[in-house]
């Protein structure tokens, strides 16, 4: 591990000492531009003044990669990993946190509709995107529960001067895929409007034709997004948009030996009433309503075609909140007041249920000097069901000079039960397990009892204290270095978790099966450090490097090994392993690391962008016994992935792109299910 830091801190050395070189002339420095961003504070920032990680993925860095859903633009970013979770959802993580932790915002309104709390993101193209934003760390002070790991905010285009433009793009792929785009901006005067549409489709893929499931079904879906604004005057503007989101997916199962098929349904709704006023040149006021539905229902029918299965999912999020940004020399205080009101009704919930939350956040942006900011804030969350929350952060950046700055922060993050935490009510038909929410349990158990199905509980476990929300401190310590061609940053980060919510064994039913309900029990603490860095060592040529390191552990596990220390090998005979041996949390690679080559020949307007991918080894089971994932159990092995794209642009408003995506076609159908084998894509998109 020395050596590894030690040719790491190198090789970091190395970059700056190139980019210290003094250049030619102005024109061979090839600055690179700054950026400005918003999703981290909530008010207009420049990105190398942050105090906090942040990652921003521009338009133009999505359309050179040729990809087109979400779930493909981020899987291609330095320490955002999807992976497959136990259910078969794959879901992001970062920092070494799971999905559920993780807010997804479309112009900074929250997504509802998760599946064992992960979002599927493939419900969101990337065709009208300028820009994706995302805060890594706690982020509860400004966005509460869901924000315990970060926030990942796509942000759509939008018209700034009187214009009429936009494009059609259409792209085919391996496995008979289509994409078409339609997107529209026009401005005249006071009204604005951006219209954009686009259809997906796929047969899906099969990994091994022998079994009678595909790892992925054929599927199609539509997505229109209207937005249109009025500008009252110069100082108070209004803002409406939509966006609907239509699918339709093949649904097929094995359940014993039959096989059973049928269909799949997925309706989103998100709209928002936004009115933008400009009190005075000091003071800045937003006052928004927002409301989404999210709806699933599936079937599925014997081969007699007699319906076997019926499954829905309804999901409504109301929310209005106003905001308030008061300029003081050269200081910012920002405060906001909200209200959240959910609901969810789906299959194996006994009721409709419903949360309510009503929540107030403070942020200060202080500028002491010119080479200090300090961010400092809380949110306080009141809520129906679970305690209240305090959330506070405070992030400090020291500029040492015009090129380097030092950044730290500190936060509390938290996550909230969710519905099915809290309200499932399971039975598996075909094997006989029970799974029940918390606040469920007591009463069901005494069902099963009265109706003779209870054989024992287990001791000691009761359900008096309401289940608490999972809470998390989050530090963070970094660097941002930007000198002529070079932008690096490297961030090292600790979290520590408590309250973990997890299932555990309540009670044996008389079928030998097991009830499963949820309990507030583990800590987890992950750490590691992340490093990003571009060059450009021309016009036309640049090279990025992204590399993250991970330790995930159980601390309690880490604390009690001796619990967990004995395990069977392949020929049932038992052994002591070391603490050492014990490798972490599933699902977690200890190295990734990507290498991005974009190469520009201006001369036959082209661009070639090259990708590569590494990840190390990762565990999804314990197959040994001994319930924790240790060295001598069986790991999904590591793997490079290769990512190809080559665009030309034909009389500046016609593009022509073609690659590949998995260039090399591997595969690991046994571990990797979701992983397809190689892509090509071909795309045509037209501006204007």
């Amino acid at each position: 591990m020395k050596i590894k830091i030690t040719l790491f801190a190198l090789f970091v050395f190395c970059q700056i000492s190139v980019a210290q070189e003094k250049p030619k002339d102005s024109t061979a420095a090839n600055q690179l531009p700054e950026v400005m961003v918003t999703t981290a504070t909530r008010t207009e920032r420049v990105l190398s003044s942050l105090p906090l990680p942040m990652t921003i993925i521009t338009s133009e860095a999505i359309i050179k990669t040729g990809v087109t859903r979400l779930n493909e633009i981020l899987n291609e970013q330095t320490g955002i990993i999807l992976v497959p979770d136990e259910s078969g959802f794959e879901g992001i993580q970062m920092q070494g946190l799971d999905a559920a932790y993780t807010m997804i915002l479309i112009d900074g309104l929250p997504l509802v509709g998760r599946s064992s709390g992960v979002l599927d993101l493939s419900r969101i193209s990337v065709g009208n995107i300028e820009r994706i934003e995302i805060v890594k760390g706690a982020s509860s002070a400004l966005y509460g529960s869901e924000a315990m790991g970060g926030v990942i905010n796509v942000i759509t285009k939008r018209p700034t001067k009187d214009m009429l433009a936009g494009g059609l793009s259409y792209r085919y792929a391996t496995f008979n895929t289509s994409d078409a785009n339609a997107n529209l901006l026009w401005k005249k005067k006071k009204f604005a409007a951006n219209l954009f549409a686009n259809y997906y489709s796929t047969d899906g893929f099969d990994l091994n034709e022998s079994s009678v499931l595909k790892n992925v079904e054929g599927y199609y879906n539509t997505t229109i997004q209207p937005k249109l604004y009025y500008d009252f005057s110069e100082n108070l503007k209004l803002i409406v948009s939509n966006r609907f989101f239509n699918q339709k997916a093949d649904n097929a199962a094995v359940i014993g030996s039959e096989t059973y098929s049928g269909e799949a349904k997925e309706n989103e709704w998100n709209s928002q009433i936004k009115l933008e006023h400009k009190w005075t040149p000091k003071v800045y006021s937003e006052y928004e309503f927002y409301a989404t539905n999210y709806k699933n229902d599936s079937f599925l029918n014997d081969q007699n075609d007699v319906r076997y299965e019926d499954t829905y999912y309804d999901q409504w999020l109301f929310r209005p909140e106003v905001r308030t940004t008061v300029s003081i020399n050269k200081d910012k205080l920002t405060a906001g007041v909200g209200l959240n009101y959910e609901s969810l009704d789906r299959t194996y919930f006994k009721d409709n249920v419903k949360f309510n939350s009503q929540y107030v956040f403070v942020q200060y942006d202080y500028n002491p000097t010119e080479k200090w900011n300090i961010l400092a804030g809380f949110r306080y969350d009141n809520h129906s069901v679970y305690a209240s929350q305090l959330s506070p952060k405070l992030a400090v950046n020291y500029k040492i000079n015009n090129n380097l700055s030092l950044k730290s922060s500190v936060g509390y993050g938290y996550k909230a039960p969710d519905f099915r935490q809290l309200y499932f009510d399971f039975t598996n038909p075909s094997v006989g397990y029970t799974v029940l929410g918390y606040n469920v349990a007591e009463a069901r158990l005494d069902q099963f009892e009265e109706q003779g199905q209870l054989l024992s509980r287990v001791a000691g476990i009761s359900f008096d204290k309401p289940l608490e929300a999972e809470s998390s401190v989050n530090f963070n310590f970094g660097t941002y270095y930007k000198r002529n061609k070079l932008r690096m940053d490297i961030n090292a980060f600790y979290n520590s978790i408590s309250n973990l919510i997890d299932t555990q064994v309540v009670a044996q039913k008389t079928n030998g099966q097991n009830i499963f309900s949820y309990s507030n029990f583990d800590k987890i603490f992950t750490y590691g450090i992340e490093y990003n860095s571009t060059y450009s060592f021309t016009k036309e040529f640049s090279l990025s490097l992204g590399y993250q390191y991970l330790i995930a552990k159980n601390k309690d596990v880490v604390d009690n090994f001796e619990d967990y220390q004995y395990v069977r090998n392949s020929e049932l005979q038992t052994f002591k392993i070391n603490k050492s041996d014990y490798f972490g949390i599933y699902n977690r690679s200890k190295h990734t690391a990507n290498i991005k080559v974009l190469y520009s020949i201006p001369n036959i307007k082209t661009d070639i962008n090259l990708r590569v991918f590494y990840k190390s080894k990762y565990g999804m089971f314990d197959t040994n016994g001994n319930s924790i994932l240790d060295k001598y159990d069986k790991f999904v092995n590591d793997y490079f992935l290769t990512n190809l794209s080559i665009s030309k642009t034909v009389a500046d408003k016609l593009m022509l792109q073609a690659g590949a995506n998995n260039l090399f076609d591997y595969t690991d159908p046994g571990q990797i299910p979701s992983l397809a084998g190689r892509q090509f894509f071909a795309r045509i998109q037209y501006n204007f």
